[in-house]
């Protein structure tokens, strides 16, 4: 108790920090940045010259890495309800399934990806997910299917006004059409050559 009073009267802090040995000198303050900064700064300049872009060329593993990591994106997005961003992880699984020539995925993946974006009302990727399933089915062979989808992607771009997407579907649906009738003629020349033997 005693002890206490004394602490108490004194008004010393339980830090034994209280104590002052020797004063320490007051450093002078440093210079300001403005005013220590060079007077003439070393520019670096761009040559001139236009910069070539190196296309690295794509191999079977960067497409199975890129398509490992569209898939985990696309499984991401899709487990936490982000649709928007799941259709076009689905359009470019798509893409890349169309690079490594493994058509009846791509497909899929194309329509997967216009049914969602139907869903979100993205006319623009449904547009382009249409036109894209309409060529691949016509290259897989389905030349009927591939016509209908076509013929949507342009009633669709029709609707919306855009002049350069209906010019864009009418072209494709005369490619469809000139190979569906390229496909045509070699079945018929292998079919007279068939009944000649």
């Amino acid at each position: 108790m005693f002890l206490c009073l004394i602490v108490a009267c004194l008004h010393l802090t339980a830090s034994a920090q209280f104590f002052r040995f020797k004063k320490r000198p007051v450093l002078p303050q440093l210079p300001s940045a403005v005013e220590a900064r060079p007077q003439q700064f070393f520019v670096f300049k761009l040559p001139q010259g236009k910069l070539m872009r190196y296309q690295v060329p794509r191999s079977d593993f960067d497409l199975e890495a890129n398509q490992y990591a569209v898939m985990k994106l696309a499984q991401h997005n899709m487990r936490f309800h982000v649709y928007a961003e799941a259709s076009y992880n689905f359009n470019e699984l798509a893409r890349l399934f169309v690079l490594q020539n493994r058509l009846s995925e791509a497909k899929w993946y194309f329509l997967q990806s216009s049914l969602i974006s139907r869903q979100q009302n993205n006319y623009r990727l449904t547009f382009s997910n249409l036109c894209q399933l309409g060529i691949l089915k016509s290259e897989i062979g389905d030349f009927v299917l591939g016509q209908q989808d076509l013929l949507e992607a342009r009633d669709m771009a029709a609707a919306k006004g855009w002049l350069i997407g209906v010019i864009e579907a009418e072209q494709k649906l005369s490619q469809i059409r000139q190979k569906r009738m390229a496909s045509l003629r070699s079945d018929l020349r292998y079919a007279e050559t068939a009944s000649i033997d």
